[in-house]
């Protein structure tokens, strides 16, 4: 297939450190083209790819040195993407919904990948408008605020198989991986280890929104002996802090749509103990990849029984579900099941005419 892959340019893709959706867009691109598809990615300038890289923007926005209005940036990728759209066989969408009015006009398969969270109400007008916009969610859970979306359906994240190295001997540590601000659980996770007497490993950005709650918050208690802020790191860094761990931590205190911190601290073999929020049930294994618990005494608790958890079992359930692999093939599943019953509408409309 003719694919085009629609990427956020807040990140280059892959990202050189922290980035959810560029991280999952490098994945799935490079596997696509691995599986032999013909696939162009629109991206930032700065982005690596073995497939076609097309760009309106030198180097991603946010670690950009120079300030950019991102609204302007991907308004220009947009028309760009509408320009060569004929090209492709289906263009696949990871940047919400800014392309729905325009998509309207267009022939061409669309589907957009959702990735962020649907429990905003100013989205609800804009899914009720275009409730004839293909959409996936990344888990189930996702949906629930959103029930009136047109769902294609819904294809878990995937990481390369051989991208995380598994460790089959605990650490000594607990690690905390991702953003810091109040929906993820830093403040959470620093108290379940100062509480349970283990160090914490905190590899996190801190994004300008966040950098009071930072400042105020967050920073003071980053002095304590048992706690040590790594700051963000990239795929090696994650590899020799999940690898290396007792546990990773994820209280989170948001509907998280999905979480690659688990299927990334799997593949290591480290189990998680995580807040029973968003995606965290669907993702993991209560019991078998890590604890599934409700709140920080649940959480202490969790962890004073983490050798419990096989490490091989953890690396396994990665295998079996959250592959780039199977990602691939599932949206490769979606991309034919959509070409077809557009062509089939076309032919049947032709016939009626």
């Amino acid at each position: 297939m003719k694919i085009a892959q629609i990427s956020p340019l807040f990140e280059s893709v892959p990202p050189k450190t922290y980035g959810g959706t560029e991280r999952v867009v490098h994945y799935l691109t490079e596997e696509l083209v691995n599986q032999g598809h013909d696939v162009t990615l629109y991206a930032s300038g700065d982005s690596v790819t073995n497939a076609n890289l097309r760009s309106i923007i030198p180097e991603a926005l946010r670690l950009s040195t120079t300030q950019r209005e991102p609204a302007a940036w991907h308004t220009l990728q947009l028309a760009d993407v509408a320009k060569h759209c004929d090209q492709y066989d289906i263009v696949h969408f990871h940047t919400d919904f800014l392309h729905f009015p325009l998509w309207r006009c267009m022939r061409t398969p669309q589907l957009s990948t959702l990735h962020g969270r649907l429990d905003l109400p100013d989205l609800h007008p804009v899914y009720n408008e275009f409730s004839d916009m293909q959409v996936v969610s990344i888990s189930n859970s996702q949906r629930n605020p959103m029930l009136q979306a047109c769902w294609a359906g819904t294809v878990y994240n995937g990481i390369p198989e051989n991208l995380y190295d598994y460790q089959s001997t605990p650490g000594e540590y607990l690690a905390f991986l991702g953003r810091i601000s109040p929906e993820k659980g830093i403040i959470d996770a620093i108290q379940i280890a100062i509480k349970i007497g283990m160090p914490l490993k905190i590899a996190a950005k801190v994004d300008p929104v966040d950098q009071h709650y930072f400042d105020q918050l967050i920073e003071p208690m980053l002095h304590h002996p048992l706690i040590e802020y790594i700051g963000e790191v990239d795929e090696a860094g994650k590899n020799e802090l999940l690898g290396g761990a007792y546990a990773t931590l994820l209280p989170i205190n948001w509907p998280e749509p999905f979480g690659l911190v688990m299927i990334e601290s799997f593949a290591c073999g480290t189990p998680v103990v995580a807040y029973r929020r968003g995606s965290v049930p669907e993702v993991m294994v209560d019991q078998k990849t890590g604890f599934v618990v409700n709140n920080q005494e649940e959480a202490i608790a969790a962890i004073k029984k983490i050798d419990l958890i096989k490490r091989s079992d953890c690396r396994m359930h990665f295998e079996a579900n959250f592959t780039s692999h199977r990602m691939a093939d599932d949206y490769l599943y979606i991309y034919s099941a959509l070409t077809k019953s557009i062509q089939a509408n076309r032919s049947q409309q032709l016939a009626i005419g």
